[in-house]
């Protein structure tokens, strides 16, 4: 049995997280609770020796890592039955909270190796390979063999709003929803992902805001819907989103 299993806080971090869901209003069973804060430990446990985040103290993690992702759920609900893909995911956050919670098939797309490895080994310690599978490869590349896959792609603050909808829009399908958390984007932010969403036949859908508990921060969810062909072909070139923005 993994070592994060194991650990003696495992019960206690678990009735914390029940604690801190409840009155914050994020409706979530206890068993699903354990399996997510088990994975929050596998997490800090191989951080010790790759860098995987910053974020070590544990009830703040339970809070910017478990917590932060399922302030995502709702929109992910909301969004047409089939697959999801997490652009960007890093030690497999806000992905595999999501995949527990909402019984979705999640690919965990990230662009470094020594992450993809971590999170293939946190998915296979929770019994989740049936329904969860981590891919390294640039946004970009994998938009290309692998189109129109997608009813819903969740990024946190991975980049740009441009940049997101761009990178999201070849990925989803006609209907299919980005769903984004930013900290405190700028208007100036927000006009340009409005402008380049038209472009990639993407359409605003609503902006919700929150605080996190324990004064952690603020989030604000942007929902962005695909509904038509984009203008220009996407996926552009490698690195293209990002040197020069649509919008």
């Amino acid at each position: 049995m993994c070592a994060a299993f194991l650990n003696p806080e495992s019960d206690a971090l678990t009735s914390e997280f029940l604690r801190l869901c409840s009155e914050n209003g994020l409706s979530i069973s206890p068993e699903i609770a354990e399996e997510c804060v088990q994975h929050l430990l596998l997490v800090l446990e191989v951080n010790k020796t790759t860098n995987l985040t910053r974020i070590t103290d544990l009830h703040e993690a339970l809070v910017l890592h478990i917590f932060d992702s399922l302030t995502l759920l709702p929109y992910l609900c909301a969004a047409p039955d089939g697959p999801c893909l997490d652009m960007g995911t890093g030690a497999g956050f806000p992905g595999i909270p999501l995949c527990l919670c909402s019984d979705r098939h999640f690919t965990l797309l990230d662009s470094v190796g020594k992450k993809v490895r971590a999170v293939s080994s946190f998915i296979e310690s929770l019994g989740l390979a049936s329904r969860c599978e981590a891919v390294q490869d640039r946004v970009e590349s994998f938009a290309s063999s692998c189109p129109s896959s997608y009813v819903a792609v969740t990024a946190r603050a991975m980049s740009s709003l441009p940049v997101l909808v761009e990178y999201a829009a070849p990925l989803l399908v006609t209907g299919g929803y980005l769903i984004v958390s930013k900290g405190n984007p700028t208007r100036d932010e927000l006009d340009h992902g409005n402008r380049a969403a038209k472009i990639c036949g993407m359409r605003f859908l609503q902006q919700s805001s929150l605080e996190l508990p324990l004064e952690l921060g603020h989030r604000e969810i942007l929902v962005y819907e695909r509904y038509a062909k984009p203008q220009i072909a996407l996926p552009r070139a490698i690195g293209a989103a990002k040197k020069s923005p649509l919008g």
